[in-house]
């Protein structure tokens, strides 16, 4: 029997976590997946030396649980179907190796996070913990930022220079696009900075691709003043449901995402953003 896909959901009870919810229960809807809802306390360094000269209250702590307990319980009663398999869990780790750990333990298969970026996309991407998590995870990351009310995943934006080490991410970024039997938007963007012909282009990508099972595709070669407005941009035209990119351990999307262009993404035009590590 195989196993069954499982969706991990970090939840802080904000407003942003509450979109991520909501995505994962649409998509467990759509592919049958289990969720696990996970809410991570930070504890102060203090609290490890449970002295006399500590802070710590256990009662005060058993209410303050409780309490946690009940708003997770609320957020799977508000989000999701009754034949739905939800699982929570209360960690007391930092928020960055809390999803790490427990991702790895439970064999997730994916990570659904809401962002707590201010307005634009640089700041979605490279807030400290979701950009950590974005940077190291070995499995697919969906960063959302915006709440919408019905996630179709018809349309996905695959953006990429296409160079040979993308072809990991491509390849796990095609089982996921093939459980929504999306249309699939294969964008380069070319800038002043960076250009390269149409021709070389396309061909770059073709050779990309030529190995891989591809039925409904498109390919889109996009000039712009920089490849974050290009992706923006052109994901804004064809009203994409998600924005598909690779991350290197190394440096995260911070390569991708550097300058003042950024900042000046409209909120209006987020989308939601999945990586796929190489």
């Amino acid at each position: 029997m195989p196993t069954m896909y499982k969706i991990l959901v970090p939840v802080d009870f904000s407003k942003k976590s509450e979109f991520a919810v909501k995505m994962s229960a649409q998509i467990g809807k759509k592919i049958k997946a289990e969720i696990h809802l996970l809410h991570l306390v930070e504890l102060p360094s203090g609290i490890v030396d449970m002295g006399a000269g500590s802070n710590f209250s256990i009662p005060a702590s058993m209410i303050y649980l409780r309490k946690v307990k009940e708003k997770i319980i609320h957020l799977k009663d508000t989000f999701f179907d009754s034949d739905q398999i939800i699982k929570y869990s209360i960690k007391f780790e930092n928020p960055f190796e809390g999803i790490k750990n427990y991702a790895i333990k439970n064999d997730a298969n994916l990570i659904v996070m809401g962002s707590k970026g201010v307005s634009d996309f640089e700041e979605m991407i490279i807030g400290s913990n979701t950009e950590k998590v974005v940077r190291t995870s070995n499995i697919p990351v969906i960063v959302v930022k915006t709440d919408a009310n019905k996630f179709k995943f018809k349309k996905i934006v695959f953006a990429s220079n296409y160079d040979e080490e993308n072809k990991v991410a491509f390849k796990d970024f095609l089982v996921f696009a093939k459980k929504f039997n999306s249309q699939i938007h294969l964008l380069k963007i070319n800038t002043v900075s960076n250009f390269e012909s149409s021709y070389a282009t396309q061909n770059k990508i073709k050779n990309f691709i030529k190995d891989f099972d591809l039925q409904r595709k498109t390919i889109t070669i996009y000039n712009d003043v920089s490849v974050v407005k290009g992706i923006m941009n052109f994901a804004k035209e064809i009203d994409a449901d998600l924005i598909a990119l690779s991350t290197h351990g190394r440096s995260g999307l911070s390569s991708l995402f550097n300058g003042s262009i950024a900042k000046s993404v409209s909120k209006n035009v987020l989308k939601p953003v999945i990586t796929f590590k190489i």
